[in-house]
């Protein structure tokens, strides 16, 4: 696709809350009469590649102002990323850390988890492999009270939970390492649903990770409503987002 072209896009969307696919397509057709929806289908593609744009939900985008989501990685989250890939290649994981949260939270904390959910089935085995080989305390989908009085004193603990069936995950590729971290849309909806683990985040202080995600990414909504959904919170954050940060969320275009 010529460059121009993508000036083009960008230059007649970019003052748009949001346009369709079918606005999309139309801009193309008007320059390209022949171009069939196969092609078309590539011209999308290789735009969102780019970063050029963004989709917000199913079949809308906007122009992507917004850098790309890119966490830093702990040696700890290394290590543990590393033995979960070797240790259990065919297993669908994702690990993450809370520090993470460090960037949109008004108050920092230096309490920091790792975080890996594992498909299920294969937790315990992960769980008893962890714990043999790295030098940390290993929690397996720990109770409240765990979280209560164990993993709150705990120096970066790594808690093993059960990972959700289709739950929107990033890959990473970090010093010759492929393993799978969680995408923003994932990382909001399990910080507003597990108010035990992230006891610390709730309140204010999750209004503010919220509105600091939104204002600084572009989030996908109907990834995160349908992962919300999975974990029975769909209307409950819908309901959050409209009572805290209806000036952001606004221009959400509706289904």
């Amino acid at each position: 696709m010529a460059k121009f072209t993508e000036d083009d896009v960008i230059q007649t969307f970019k003052n748009r809350s949001s346009f369709s696919r079918r606005e999309l397509f139309e801009f193309y057709v008007a320059q390209e009469p022949e171009l069939n929806e196969s092609t078309f289908g590539w011209r999308v593609y290789d735009l969102k590649s780019k970063n050029i744009i963004q989709p917000v939900k199913r079949g809308q985008y906007v122009i992507s102002n917004e850098p790309s989501y890119k966490p830093a990685f702990s040696p700890l989250l290394m290590e543990l990323a590393d033995l979960t890939v070797n240790k259990f290649s065919e297993v669908k994981h994702c690990i993450w850390e809370t520090g993470w949260l460090n960037e949109f939270a008004q108050h920092q904390t230096n309490q920091s988890y790792l975080l890996l959910d594992v498909e299920k089935g294969f937790e315990s085995s992960v769980f008893f492999e962890v714990r043999d080989h790295l030098s940390r305390e290993v929690f397996l989908n720990p109770t409240h009270k765990e979280v209560e009085f164990y993993i709150a004193n705990c120096d970066a603990p790594i808690i093993i939970q059960n990972m959700i069936t289709r739950s929107p995950l990033a890959a990473q590729k970090e010093n010759g390492l492929t393993f799978y971290s969680p995408t923003l849309e994932k990382i909001l909806v399990d910080t507003y649903t597990e108010t035990t683990l992230f006891h610390f985040l709730q309140g204010a202080e999750l209004i503010n990770i919220f509105e600091n995600v939104l204002s600084k990414y572009t989030i996908n909504f109907t990834t995160l409503f349908s992962y919300a959904q999975r974990r029975g919170q769909a209307e409950a954050i819908e309901q959050f987002l409209v009572e805290h940060l209806y000036h952001i969320v606004k221009s959400i275009p509706d289904d």
